[in-house]
């Protein structure tokens, strides 16, 4: 007997399934599945404009994006210019890249390579003290960046992942510094994790014996594995499960992307394809978890959610310094 729940979100959908696994073992599969919506398309553009007017219009919130140059960084620069957000024509980047200015939304934007940071911060946030630091560069180099921002003074969105994060925590707490830290940007993924966190909370050890199989597939460009998987991988070894992270099947190649993970091509330069596989110790049960998403505007849209709610903590002078994606889906206020 199978009982399937399956959520669909525009390129995001996750599957709950519990009974024999097909033979076929790639992420795309068809399936019957309940959909359920509870808002109208009318409710939902209503609730759209009455959080736009709120939020976005009585905050003259000026973004920096370091990472312009990259797919990611640029991609949060379109959704923070439909938000009506101001950007900032600065941003940092490797050194070959000091000098130069990439073009984003009929915007110039001037890269400063690694020297002299410190001193072009200083000097944006002095023009624009609400200003809100977007991070999309490289794992190698998150801390220092964190660093820096927190020497100035800056608040920051931290979208990199990878580094070394009892580091950059601790550099936040030590500096007073405001920040939303979190290597999983896209929302309705967020609330799939925290309905894991959840479970694995109310239900330890409800998968002890079982054994998983985990699988990404990410664009070659990402070079670091998934911070999303380590996360629903750490939520199963509460549940009871046994899982080294060195377990995890990396898929970058495009071909195998195509051919076994069912990966469109249109989006091989950018998704992320994830499917978690539990077993039962006799093989009679299985349960899948499954997230897909195509292209990037799903982590775009909800980093620009977490500037917007980032600047009302500093506006606020809030008690809490550091923030996750789960703050800012709790505070409900996104667009």
């Amino acid at each position: 007997m199978v009982s399937l729940l399956k959520v669909n979100h525009q390129q995001h959908f996750a599957v709950f399934s519990s009974g024999i696994r097909p033979n076929n073992r790639t992420f795309h599969r068809k399936s019957s599945f309940i959909s359920m919506s509870s808002r109208s398309p009318t409710t939902i553009q209503h609730l759209h404009n009455t959080v736009s007017s709120s939020s976005n219009h009585n905050l003259d919130i000026p973004i920096m994006v370091n990472g312009c140059s990259g797919k990611m960084g640029k991609a949060v620069i379109k959704a923070a210019d439909s938000a009506g957000l101001n950007i900032v024509p600065l941003s940092f980047g490797s050194a070959v890249e000091n000098g130069k200015t990439v073009q984003v939304c009929g915007k110039d934007i001037l890269i400063h390579g690694p020297d002299d940071r410190e001193n072009v911060l200083a000097s944006v946030f002095d023009e624009h003290p609400n200003l809100v630091v977007v991070d999309y560069t490289v794992p190698s180099a998150v801390n220092d960046n964190a660093e820096l921002y927190c020497k100035v003074g800056v608040p920051f969105v931290m979208g990199t992942t990878g580094g070394d994060r009892d580091r950059l925590y601790k550099t936040i707490e030590d500096s007073k510094v405001y920040a939303v830290i979190s290597p999983q940007m896209g929302k309705q993924v967020v609330a799939f994790l925290a309905a894991m966190e959840i479970m694995a909370e109310q239900f330890p050890g409800a998968f002890s014996g079982y054994s998983l199989q985990v699988m990404e597939s990410h664009q070659t460009s990402k070079v670091d594995t998934s911070g999303t998987a380590k996360a629903v991988i750490s939520c199963f070894q509460k549940l009871g499960v046994s899982f080294n992270l060195d377990q995890i099947q990396m898929i970058r190649d495009p071909q195998r992307q195509l051919e076994m993970v069912g990966v469109p091509e249109e989006h091989l330069s950018g998704h992320a394809f994830h499917m978690y596989h539990l077993t039962s110790p006799d093989q009679t049960v299985s349960f899948e978890f499954q997230h897909n998403v195509c292209g990037r505007s799903i982590y775009a849209e909800g980093t620009v959610d977490a500037v917007i709610f980032l600047a009302k903590k500093v506006q606020a002078k809030a008690d809490k310094l550091i923030y996750n994606m789960i703050d800012v889906l709790r505070e409900g206020n996104m667009r």
